[in-house]
């Protein structure tokens, strides 16, 4: 396998499942479209907190002094926020959304730029991507972005249902976020430790608490403007590490 083949199959299934999902989602009445988004919301509360679980967990406990570990999760999102609303993160991912369906699509949908931001970010901010990257690039196997591609091509399909070809357009993002991870593990090997990659896990679970809460109709939040965590708790979870 060519490196950058697991994001190559992860992009596809996307694909794939977001055609399946717009078949199925033109049969459903809007009522049961809401419905299946809502669920989704479920599913996506699950993820998060098997993501979030590893702040419990004893190796990423024992790595910092006590009461040093909810900070890093504290600060990391704080900074985040900071950082992703002066640079307006949210309005930019919303205007290239806006544009991939003035270009690509001709859906009416007016979910689509909310199905974009919610897949890309969904897809993304695991840490499957990541290590799954990384792995890729060492030229260790692909298992790991094929389990992701399979996960993904699921979820694909039931957000498409509902929001359209936004979710298929999230490939773009999530694949050069992929390629960039599988490029770091090709040039430089695998440079995170583990808590370091424990500490994006939690942080990415919070996000996706996020994405559930919006898909649910609850509260919308701006967690494309949370992206920069995403990036500053590894950081700190390797400076303050003991």
């Amino acid at each position: 396998m060519i490196i950058g083949g697991g994001t190559l199959i992860n992009v596809v299934a996307i694909a794939i499942g977001t055609l399946l999902g717009l078949i199925m989602g033109k049969k459903f009445h809007s009522e049961l479209r809401d419905l299946l988004t809502q669920a989704m919301g479920f599913v996506v509360l699950i993820a998060s907190a098997d993501s979030l679980r590893t702040f419990w967990d004893r190796k990423f406990q024992d790595s910092f002094d006590r009461g040093v570990s909810i900070l890093v999760i504290l600060f990391s999102l704080a900074i985040g926020a900071l950082l992703g609303h002066w640079s307006g993160i949210e309005r930019r991912l919303e205007i290239f959304g806006t544009s991939l369906k003035n270009r690509f699509s001709k859906d009416e949908n007016p979910r689509f730029v909310e199905g974009f931001l919610a897949a890309s970010i969904l897809f993304g901010v695991g840490p499957m991507a990541v290590l799954g990257g990384i792995s890729d690039g060492m030229g260790e196997g692909i298992e790991l972005l094929i389990l992701k591609s399979t996960l993904d091509f699921f979820m694909s399909i039931m957000f498409a249902a509902t929001y359209g070809w936004g979710v298929g357009l999230s490939a773009i993002p999530v694949g050069i976020y992929q390629f960039v991870w599988t490029g770091v593990g090709f040039g430089l090997g695998e440079i995170l430790s583990d808590v370091q990659v424990q500490a994006l896990t939690i942080t990415g679970g919070i996000l996706l608490i996020g994405i559930a809460l919006g898909s649910m109709g609850i509260k919308r939040i701006a967690v494309g403007n949370l992206l920069p965590a995403i990036f500053i708790a590894p950081l700190l979870a390797g400076f303050l590490a003991r």
